[in-house]
């Protein structure tokens, strides 16, 4: 895209709910090409003005849970009571190429079809773990055309829950049915995170073991260290079933409960900017490794590499050097 006025325009498309504008500017931001970087800047200025709010839903789980099939009927279940969703479906990626393993888009067919939702996959690129640097900015052009609810999905592996967290206002956490020794399994860090702990395929023969797998759940939560910025009885874990779509009312009951409390407390704004603050620092640590990413600093890294290898010198030393030579202050 050429020239601040076409940004200007391709801002105000987005503002007024254009789908294809909306694709573009998130094109726009998770290119890193240089100039494209300038325009999604100013682009973000743009859209700053319409100072819209969603409720961003930070969902999780291991691969086959059923977080599409969860998303598919809880996104279909929100746009039936006339609120617009949108869902930006983290695909994780080829740690060596950089493309998408999974088609987001394909396993929602339906919720595709409303005319209320939006479904965007997006690479993770660098981010093994499924969650793209951009996703943040792809947020906030959401939010500027004007969707209700955004979900961020993330393929559940690493740190990229504590990334998602960092996005979000609510997050989820979906659970299997499971055996008790199989509950720890969950690390207990994703666990502290979660607001809610959905135990999904809660049917057929499933259907006992998932009321099981939700009271150990609930017994654990009960363990954890009571956090702030809860009302009594959360965090909570509840058993449902996407597939047949039963307890989906239950859970956005409960997202809208915690939501207006912490709102009414003032724990809803101090996250958002405490966010705010923790994107910030983000940039500047992402911006400050991209300064490394040239070829005379590579070559100066892997002679140091080759000393720390051989012994020559201790690791932590070896970065010191890199960072003194490259961040050292302009006399």
């Amino acid at each position: 895209m050429d020239g601040m006025e076409n940004i200007a325009e391709l801002a105000k498309s987005v503002m007024n709910a254009d789908r294809r504008a909306l694709s573009q500017a998130i094109t726009l931001i998770e290119s890193s090409r240089d100039d494209h970087r300038i325009q999604a800047m100013e682009l973000m200025d743009h859209l700053r003005s319409s100072d819209r709010k969603a409720i961003r839903v930070g969902l999780s789980g291991t691969p086959g849970v059923g977080k599409s099939t969860f998303i598919e009927s809880f996104g279909t279940y929100l746009t039936g009571m006339g609120l617009r969703v949108a869902v930006l479906a983290v695909d994780p990626s080829s740690i060596r190429s950089g493309g998408s393993i999974l088609g987001d888009k394909t396993r929602m067919e339906r919720l595709a079809r409303e005319p209320n939702a939006y479904i965007r996959p997006s690479p993770s690129q660098t981010h093994l773990g499924g969650v793209a640097r951009r996703s943040r900015e792809a947020v906030a052009i959401c939010e500027a055309a004007g969707f209700d609810i955004i979900f961020i999905e993330t393929v559940g592996v690493g740190q990229s829950e504590t990334i998602v967290s960092e996005i979000s206002d609510i997050f989820l956490l979906l659970i299997a049915p499971a055996g008790g020794d199989e509950l720890q399994g969950v690390k207990r860090g994703i666990m502290e995170i979660a607001d809610l702990i959905l135990v999904n395929k809660a049917d057929g023969d499933l259907k006992a073991a998932a009321s099981r797998t939700c009271s150990d759940y609930s017994s654990s939560l009960m363990l954890l260290r009571k956090r702030v910025h809860d009302p009594t009885g959360f965090p909570l874990a509840m058993a449902i079933s996407a597939l047949e779509e039963d307890g989906l009312g239950d859970v956005w009951d409960k997202i809208e409960e915690l939501l207006d409390w912490r709102k009414a407390e003032g724990w809803f704004d101090n996250n958002r900017t405490a966010q705010s603050r923790f994107w910030f620092k983000e940039e500047i640590r992402q911006g400050l490794l991209s300064m490394l990413d040239d070829e005379k600093v590579k070559e100066e890294m892997s002679a140091l590499m080759n000393m720390v290898d051989n012994g020559e010198i201790y690791s932590s030393a070896a970065a010191q050097k890199i960072l003194k030579k490259y961040t050292a202050k302009p006399r």
